[in-house]
């Protein structure tokens, strides 16, 4: 049953963006895909993480969601309307998630461990997507391409996974909305 649950809530989560992404998909490629508006997503989303990060440290309340497994599939649909702010280009998927689970109650891990989890069936139904809008461009010469980078982005991803929750559990990300800020500001300077 617990397995059941998590796997109806990834699901619950991953709809918004399929509705908003297959709605909106052409509109935001034709207006949002240029430097400035880039640009702006990582500086805003910046502020956002920034302010979070301090409303927690300055009214600590503790997570109502410790646990992916205490979430409710309002919990879920709820994250994966903050997964659609990564619609726009320039926002990162993983942090729209992160945070927006954080700001909805979930504790740091929790929040972290549901965004990965849900990157599979977002990524994965992204990819598939891409793949049957531009399967005209592919041959069967590119299978032996996409395995071996299949692969490697599995280790790599397993790898960085274990090793940013373990981060998590004793930092904020202040380090990454920083990063955001500067990189925004360098691509609007350009």
């Amino acid at each position: 049953p617990a397995a059941r649950k998590f796997v109806f809530n990834l699901l619950i989560a991953f709809l918004p963006a399929v509705v908003l992404g297959l709605a909106f998909g052409k509109m935001i490629k034709a207006h949002l895909f240029a430097p400035v508006p880039v640009a702006m997503a990582f500086i805003i989303g910046a502020f956002i993480i920034l302010w979070i990060e301090r409303r927690n440290r300055l009214h600590p309340v503790a997570p109502r969601i410790e646990s992916i497994d205490d979430m409710t599939a309002v919990d879920a649909f709820k994250v994966g309307c903050a997964q659609c702010c990564a619609l726009i280009p320039g926002t990162s998927r993983s942090g729209a998630s992160i945070i927006g689970a954080m700001a909805f109650g979930l504790s740091r891990r929790a929040a972290t461990e549901f965004s990965f989890f849900l990157a599979i069936p977002t990524l994965f139904g992204a990819t598939l997507y891409s793949l049957y809008k531009d399967h005209a461009l592919l041959s069967v010469d590119d299978l032996p391409m996409f395995g071996l980078g299949g692969v490697a982005a599995f280790i790599s991803a397993f790898l960085c996974v274990r090793w940013l929750l373990r981060y998590i559990s004793t930092h904020d990300f202040t380090w990454f909305a920083w990063y955001r800020i500067v990189f925004g500001l360098f691509i609007l300077l350009s």
